[in-house]
C-alpha cells in the first residue's frame, strides 16, 4: 500500500436516478473503506429513492425500479452507514463534483448529523486529469494494466478508484502518500470550495465569495450590501441545500460583523459626547 494513512479512507462510489444533486436520488451507494494497517472493509447498500429511475439511467448502472422498489429508503440506511463510516475521510473518481454533493444532500434530509464539511476529500479523477488526462476505464487500464468490468456497478467502480489511486501515489514522486496532500492536489480549481457543489468558495485572502453567475469572484460581503435580494434569491432557489446552509451561516457571520460594528460605532458617539461633556463642564468651573 503506497498512501499512509492515520484515519481510515472511505472510497465511495454513488448510483442515483439523474446527475441533478438537488432533485435526483441515490439508488445506490458502495463503499470500500481502507483502515491504516492496510485492510479492507466493504459496503454496498441498494436503497429505495422514493422515485421513478429514468429509463436511460436505468440503461448506464442497470439498476430498475423493481431492483429497489423493496429497499430501505436512504434514511432508514442512516445509522449503519454512519457507524461504517466512522471516522473516515473520503475518496472517489468525480467525488467533488457529483458524489460528495449528492450525499450531502441525502444527509441533509435525512437529518443525519455526519458533517462531511470536516473531512478530507481526495478527487481521484482530479488527480488523474492533472497527471494524464483520461476516464477511469482508461484509468484503470493505465494505472493497473486491467480492464474494468462492469463498469457502472457502483462496488466496481468503488473498487477500481480504490486501485488506481494507490497505483497514482506509487508512480508520481510528485503525489505524495498524505491524505492532507491529496485532498489539496484533488481540489478542482484554484479556489478553495466553501460548499460541495462549488457555488460558494474561499478566496485568496480567505473570504467567502460567489464562484458563479454576475457575481463571481466577488465577495458575499460586498454583494450582501450592493444587492441585498441576491442572498435571498438563492435560498428560494433550485441550489442544492448544502450551498443554502453555507450560505446561511456566512449571512449569519456577516449580521453578527454589522451588529458588532454598531455596538463599537455606538461607544465611540457615547465616548465622544462623554468628552464633550467634560470638556463643557471644565469650562464653566
Amino acid at each position: 500500500m503506497n498512501i499512509k494513512l492515520t484515519s481510515p479512507l472511505a472510497i465511495f462510489d454513488i448510483e442515483a436516478t439523474g446527475l441533478s444533486i438537488t432533485t435526483d436520488r441515490i439508488v445506490e451507494i458502495a463503499i470500500v473503506k481502507i483502515l491504516p494497517d492496510g485492510s479492507e472493509e466493504n459496503f454496498l447498500r441498494r436503497v429505495n429513492p422514493e422515485m421513478k429511475i429514468p429509463a436511460e439511467v436505468t440503461k448506464i448502472h442497470g439498476i430498475t425500479d423493481e431492483d429497489v422498489k423493496d429497499e430501505p429508503t436512504f434514511k432508514k440506511i442512516i445509522p449503519e452507514l454512519e457507524e461504517f463510516l466512522g471516522n473516515s475521510d473520503f475518496a472517489g473518481y468525480n467525488s467533488n463534483k457529483f458524489d460528495i454533493p449528492m450525499l450531502a444532500e441525502e444527509l441533509i434530509r435525512s437529518g443525519s448529523t455526519l458533517d462531511l464539511s470536516t473531512k478530507k476529500h481526495i478527487d481521484v479523477q482530479n488527480i488523474f486529469h492533472k497527471m494524464e488526462q483520461r476516464t477511469l476505464i482508461a484509468a484503470y487500464k493505465f494505472y493497473c494494466s486491467k480492464e474494468l468490468e462492469n463498469a457502472h456497478s457502483a462496488l466496481s467502480d468503488a473498487k477500481a478508484t480504490w486501485e488506481v489511486l494507490d497505483a497514482q501515489i506509487g508512480k508520481y514522486d510528485a503525489v505524495e502518500n498524505d491524505v492532507d496532500f491529496l485532498a489539496d492536489f484533488s481540489r478542482y480549481g484554484d479556489v478553495s470550495r466553501l460548499d460541495f457543489a462549488g457555488r460558494l468558495a474561499i478566496n485568496k485572502k480567505g473570504e467567502a465569495i460567489y464562484n458563479f453567475g454576475k457575481h463571481k469572484g466577488k465577495t458575499i460581503k460586498a454583494v450582501a450590501k450592493s444587492e441585498p435580494g441576491y442572498y435571498g434569491w438563492m435560498i428560494d432557489a433550485d441550489f442544492p441545500l448544502y450551498t443554502k446552509e453555507c450560505l446561511r451561516k456566512e449571512m449569519k457571520k456577516i449580521k453578527a460583523e454589522r451588529e458588532q460594528q454598531k455596538i463599537v460605532s455606538k461607544k465611540l458617539e457615547e465616548d465622544k459626547f462623554q468628552d464633550k461633556l467634560s470638556d463643557l463642564k471644565n469650562k464653566f468651573k
